[in-house]
C-alpha cells in the first residue's frame, strides 16, 4: 500500500484495511468527497414521481437528480457533479438528522466535511473497495440499490459487521477516531449515541457486495443484491465468497456523513426525561433506521478501470478530479418549497399543514 495513502487513512480513522490494498496487483480503495447537491423531499428510488415524498434527504453527486430518474446511463444526463472524481455522476442520498429540543421543536443538524476531505459543502465521503484486479464487476448503467431498513427500530444483530453505525467523536477535529468504521466498542454504536458527542457524530452506511448479475434493480431495491456467504461484510472486507444466487462480486460502497451536533450538546435543551434528542428525518428516534440510496452514474468504464488498477484514495491514474470550489457549484434546485433549516414545529412531511409547506 502507498505509504502516504496509509497515513491519510490512519488520519481518517480507517486502519483495519485488508492486506494488499493499494498499488499494482493489490486491491483498490477509492475514498473521495461529494459535496451537497440539494436538501429536498424527493426520492426517485423509493417514491419515484412523488412530490413531495414523505421525508427529507440530503443528496450528493450529479445534477441529474430528480423526483423521477430514468433507468438509463445517468452520466449522459448529468452535466456536472459535486464529487471530486469528475467521471462520477452517480447520486447518493441519506436521511437527514434533526435535533428534537425540549420544547418539542426540531432543527436540522448541519453537516461538516469529513477528515482529509477538504473544503466540501457538507456532503458525503464515498468509498469503493475491491480485493484485487478483475475480482469485481463495476455496476452497469441503470443500476440502483438501497441499504438499510427505514422501519428498523432495534439492532439488526450483526455485531461488528453492522452495516450502519454512528461514531461519537470524543473531541473536536475527529477526536478518538482511531479504529475502522463500526469497529470501536467505545465510541461506535448501531443506534444514536446516548450522550452528547464533543466532536460531533459520523454516520456510516455500508452496501451489500454481491449481485445476481442480471437485474439492475428489484421491487424493494434490495433483492438483486446480497451479502456474502456467512453474512454482512464489515467495511473494506471484500474477499468473502458470494452466494450462488448472487454470484457476481461488485465494489463495496461505504458512505460516511459527519454531523455537527456540537451546538446541540447542552443537556438543558434535551428532552426532560433525559432521552437522546436526535431523530432521523423519517421520524426514527432510535437511529437504527438509518439508510442509504444509490443510483450508479460513473462515465463509461472509469469505475471498472479504477478497481482493476488498484487505485487508492482521492486520485487515480486515468481519472480526472476537481477541487471543491468547482464541485460545490454543482447544485439542483429544490423541488419542494419548504423550510428545512429553521426551528420547525414538526419534521418536514410529518404534518402537511405546517407553515410554509408547499409542493
Amino acid at each position: 500500500m502507498h505509504s502516504l495513502g496509509l497515513l491519510a487513512l490512519a488520519a481518517a480513522g480507517v486502519q483495519a484495511v485488508p492486506q494488499g490494498l493499494g498499488g499494482a496487483g493489490g486491491g483498490a480503495m477509492l475514498r473521495f468527497g461529494c459535496a451537497q447537491t440539494v436538501i429536498d423531499r424527493i426520492d426517485p428510488l423509493v417514491d419515484p414521481g412523488q412530490v413531495p415524498s414523505p421525508h427529507v434527504h440530503q443528496v450528493v453527486g450529479g445534477n441529474a437528480f430528480n423526483a423521477t430518474m430514468p433507468v438509463t446511463d445517468i452520466s449522459k444526463v448529468a452535466s456536472c457533479t459535486t464529487c471530486t472524481f469528475t467521471q462520477d455522476f452517480s447520486n447518493y442520498w441519506t436521511a437527514n438528522i434533526y435535533f428534537r429540543a425540549r420544547n418539542g421543536s426540531y432543527h436540522r443538524v448541519p453537516q461538516m466535511a469529513n477528515a482529509q476531505i477538504g473544503d466540501a459543502n457538507g456532503g458525503v465521503t464515498v468509498y469503493y473497495t475491491s480485493p484485487g484486479p478483475k475480482q469485481v464487476t463495476a455496476f452497469k448503467p441503470g443500476f440502483r440499490m438501497f441499504s438499510g431498513d427505514a422501519s428498523r427500530r432495534k439492532s439488526a444483530g450483526f455485531g461488528k459487521n453492522m452495516q450502519s453505525c454512528y461514531r461519537c467523536f470524543t473531541a473536536p477535529n475527529f477526536g478518538g477516531n482511531t479504529m475502522s468504521p463500526c469497529m470501536d466498542p467505545k465510541i461506535d454504536s448501531e443506534g444514536f449515541p446516548s450522550t452528547p458527542c464533543p466532536g460531533g457524530i459520523r454516520s456510516s452506511v455500508i452496501f451489500p457486495l454481491c449481485w445476481d448479475g442480471k437485474n439492475l434493480d428489484s421491487a424493494n431495491h434490495i433483492d438483486h443484491v446480497a451479502h456474502p456467504v456467512g453474512g454482512p461484510a464489515s467495511f473494506a472486507v471484500t474477499n468473502a465468497k458470494c452466494p450462488s444466487t448472487h454470484p457476481v462480486k461488485i465494489p463495496q460502497i461505504h458512505l460516511e456523513i459527519v454531523w455537527d451536533t456540537t451546538k446541540f450538546n447542552k443537556k438543558e435543551d434535551w428532552p426532560e426525561d433525559g432521552s437522546q434528542p436526535l431523530v432521523l428525518s423519517h421520524g426514527d428516534t432510535t437511529g437504527f433506521g438509518q439508510h442509504g440510496d444509490y443510483v450508479f452514474g460513473w462515465k463509461d468504464d472509469s469505475l471498472q478501470t479504477a478497481m482493476d488498477k488498484g487505485c487508492f484514495g482521492p486520485t487515480c491514474t486515468g481519472l480526472k478530479t476537481q477541487a471543491f470550489p468547482a464541485a460545490n457549484k454543482c447544485t439542483v434546485k429544490s423541488a419542494v418549497k419548504e423550510d428545512t433549516d429553521g426551528w420547525l414545529p414538526h419534521l418536514p412531511g410529518q404534518d402537511m399543514n405546517m407553515p410554509g409547506m408547499s409542493s
